[in-house]
């Protein structure tokens, strides 16, 4: 998901997100440790979306007001 998604969730559906994200990342651990995970890329994009959706509590709690990104082109 984007960090724009994220942003539009409340609190407490970023804390429920969060969990189910962390719960992701310790099965997609086990499938590589038991040989069955097939594409290891998961892993990478599930840390990811852990460390958005935790960016985005973190600058709640710190009430920073967050300007939407503009890409150069």
């Amino acid at each position: 998901m984007k960090a724009n998604d994220y942003a539009k969730m409340t609190m407490a559906d970023l804390q429920s997100e969060l969990t189910k994200l962390k719960a992701q990342l310790f099965n997609l651990r086990f499938q590589l440790a038991a040989g069955q995970l097939t594409n290891n890329s998961l892993i990478a994009s599930c840390k990811k979306d852990i460390a958005r959706v935790s960016t985005i509590i973190r600058q709640r709690e710190l009430n920073i007001a967050v300007e939407p990104s503009k890409k150069a082109k």
